[in-house]
């Protein structure tokens, strides 16, 4: 074992070798990437053996990859982000009627905020929706733990599991213990069984029946309940952890003779010894201003305010390590502290739920019998909250106390968006306050007003705090494509191929760096929905405007991911659209991992690229031009000819990523002879290119302008796009460049 500085992707990434992983695939998509990555390297390096791991083509692929892989009895890892996961979602709706058989276990990365996505959903729904058990961990070393127990639910009761990171999660890093040297479990082998592997109905029908019964022994599992006599405690909510009501009843009312097999099998996969899965579900007492205590402590200041409200605080995910850091905080602020004086010290009960799906209802139960109202801290959908206000409204009809939960329904938390500490804080922070006031005897719109007076006093002193301090504002830095990108040329020929035909288009764009040909002044993109979603939006549009050229974007991995079936509904249905193919030999935005058509795997074994032109003459496509997006003219005039073609068609713009090839020279602007037009700039965007408007440079030229455009040296990559843009030819290649093919 030794202590490594990792990335929580990184450490996950360890944590399943550690757990015996002997098959991992994935397709890339950030917060996500980093694990593939970190398990191909340690299986470079040798310290990871008996592993195969691959950038599958897309996520239903890797997942389809790794679900073959368990049913042979490998364990096996499947990743990607939030939304490559309705990519995969076919696949995973059938598995897990099916089952597996090797531990497997999806590792999916959802993106509050969202930093790098196009949704914000929330996986812990999907895994609801799939019924399928999630973990959701609220730090890297809980993840990891996770990641381990996931893997041996997943073999025990033959279930895919859902580990659920976050992009602080995923993307923070820390010290951990690693092992040096990991090995694969050794897998059996597929054992032949039709009546368990063929999803014909009446499959289907009974691996519901198995779905249903193992969610039940789980759930109790996720609660910390042990025995099959402690299994439901649906039928009376109140009795808490430590009462046992046997198996509900009504799951018998079916009459089928299929159930108690059903049953039993479930009863025997979980009769192996469990871990404690309850652990990731803990619940511990505090007071306000000390901290997290001990029991002893936490029942004298319930004691010494009978009656008092005690406050829930119920946290998932990273939204845990939130809260208790302002918890901490709230402990060593004077506020807080002169409350204490004044009616002493403010008790409540914490409770993270690191396993949301299936919900540990018996273990939020204990948890509701200890407080009055409940405050729910989470990232994304109100998911906990959702199930807290269920527990109550059972408990409300068993006749027992029922506390208040507020969270986003009540407007009490953001409806979107990250949570942080100082947010959590302050939802905290009125909280305590409310209980405080009532204690005092403040009631109705008195309480309210109070409680609003010191959040606004807070808000103040915050702004005040801020207004102090120096003002130094950074420009902005919006994302923009590379200086050099190929992107840029493909985009401004097309845009320049429409303009001399007079024509209307619409560009529809797809996910990856593409994407930012949107930003002015190229403003290339008018449509963005999810990946491979140009190529057929493109049609649809064309159905409602035919006069209007429709021409869509796609990148080469995207291209094999996800276009290839909008290609052949474009042939097959005769829509007159041309598909625009940027070719630039990776798949950039997400750290250049390869994909089909570059002829390299992640673990660098070459193989034959497959062609894109080959598949678009298979699926059907007659006219199929080329230009290499540096040269302006050529492109102009591939587009031109494609466009003018009825029916489908397609430009494949092929020039290496910038990060992928070796700079060429600079380009120079002649000072003298730049009249200022300032064409370079709002023509193409490219970050290199600047301008000079100081006095000097008003001045240097041979006559009067508003300044000089510049070049930065340190950005430029000499693609030499800028040399064909401007109008006066001030703009030139070094001699050292010309002539290069990029």
């Amino acid at each position: 074992m030794a202590k490594k500085l990792l990335m929580g992707n990184e450490a996950f990434a360890c944590a399943a070798l550690e757990a015996g992983v002997g098959v991992v695939a994935g397709y890339p998509g950030t917060p996500s990437s980093e694990l593939i990555e970190t398990v191909a390297a340690r299986v470079a390096d040798g310290s990871a053996r008996g592993v195969h791991v691959e950038w599958s083509t897309n996520e239903k692929a890797a997942l389809e990859l790794v679900a073959g892989a368990s049913y042979a009895g490998a364990r096996t890892l499947f990743t990607c982000k939030q939304v490559g996961l309705n990519v995969a979602s076919d696949a995973l709706m059938s598995l897990n009627y099916v089952g597996v058989e090797g531990g497997c276990v999806l590792y999916v990365a959802d993106d509050p905020g969202p930093i790098s996505s196009q949704t914000e959903q929330d996986t812990r729904r999907f895994a609801s929706f799939a019924k399928v058990p999630v973990f959701d961990p609220e730090n890297i070393e809980q993840g990891m733990d996770m990641m381990k127990a996931a893997f041996e639910l997943s073999e025990r009761y033959r279930t895919p599991v859902i580990v659920r990171a976050t992009t602080r999660v995923c993307h923070s890093s820390t010290f951990v213990e690693v092992a040096d040297v990991t090995e694969a479990c050794p897998a059996k082998g597929f054992v032949k069984d039709d009546s368990r592997w063929v999803i014909f109905p009446a499959r289907a029908f009974r691996g519901h029946l198995e779905v249903n019964e193992r969610l039940r022994w789980i759930e109790a599992e996720f609660s910390g309940i042990a025995s099959d006599e402690n299994l439901d405690l649906h039928g009376d909510v109140g009795r808490g952890i430590d009462a046992g009501v046997g198996v509900n009843p009504a799951i018998h009312l079916w009459g089928d003779d299929l159930l108690p097999a059903v049953a039993k099998e479930v009863s025997e996969c979980a009769a192996i010894p469990p871990a404690n899965l309850g652990s990731f579900n803990p619940i511990e007492e505090g007071l306000d201003a000390q901290g997290v205590c001990g029991w002893g402590d936490f029942e004298a200041a319930v004691a010494a305010h009978r009656g008092m409200p005690v406050l829930g605080i119920v946290c998932g995910g990273v939204s845990a390590a939130y809260a208790r850091e302002a918890l901490a905080m709230i402990a060593q602020e004077e506020a807080t502290q002169a409350r204490a004086a004044q009616v002493g010290p403010l008790p409540y009960v914490f409770m993270q739920v690191g396993t949301p799906y299936p919900f540990p209802v018996a273990r939020a139960d204990y948890f509701a019998d200890r407080v009055d109202r409940i405050i729910v801290l989470e990232e994304l959908d109100h998911v906990i909250e959702d199930e807290l206000v269920r527990l109550a409204g059972l408990r409300a009809v068993a006749g027992l106390s029922a506390p208040r939960v507020m969270a986003r329904r009540s407007n009490d938390c953001f409806a979107a968006g990250e949570n942080t500490v100082e947010a959590i804080a302050e939802r905290l922070r009125m909280q305590f306050d409310q209980i405080e006031l009532e204690v005092r005897g403040f009631t109705g719109d008195a309480l309210h007003d109070e409680v609003a007076l010191r959040h606004h006093a807070r808000v103040d002193e915050r702004l005040v705090r801020a207004q102090a301090a120096p003002d130094v504002k950074l420009p902005a830095r919006p994302p923009v494509l590379c200086a050099g990108c190929p992107h840029r040329g493909a985009f401004y020929a097309a845009k320049q191929a429409m303009r001399k035909m007079r024509a209307r288009a619409v560009f529809s764009g797809d996910i990856g760096c593409y994407t930012l040909g949107n930003a002015r002044p190229l403003d290339a993109v008018d449509t963005c929905l999810c990946m491979g979603a140009g190529i057929t939006m493109a049609q649809g549009l064309g159905t409602v405007e035919p006069g209007v050229k429709q021409l869509a974007f796609v990148g080469d991995s995207t291209f094999f991911a996800s276009g290839l079936t909008g290609v052949a509904n474009a042939a097959y249905n005769g829509h007159d659209i041309t598909v625009c193919v940027l070719d630039n030999s990776t798949t950039a935005m997400t750290g250049g991992q390869p994909h089909p058509g570059i002829g390299r795997t992640l673990m660098g074994t070459m193989s034959e690229p497959l062609s894109i032109e080959a598949a678009l003459e298979a699926l059907g496509v007659k006219c199929i031009e080329h230009a290499n997006p540096h040269h302006l003219e050529e492109s102009i005039q591939a587009v031109t000819r494609a466009v003018e073609h009825e029916g489908v068609s397609a430009v494949i713009f092929r020039a290496p990523c910038v990060n992928l090839v070796k700079p060429e020279a600079p380009v120079t602007i002649d000072a003298q002879t730049c009249t200022g037009c300032k064409r370079c700039i709002t023509s193409i965007g490219c970050p290199a290119i600047g301008f000079d408007a100081s006095e000097a440079a008003k001045a240097s030229g041979a006559r009067k302008r508003p300044g000089a455009a510049v070049i930065d040296p340190t950005l430029c990559t000499g693609c030499g796009l800028c040399t064909q843009v401007c109008p006066f030819g001030c703009i030139a290649k070094s001699e050292s460049s010309k002539g290069a093919e990029r």
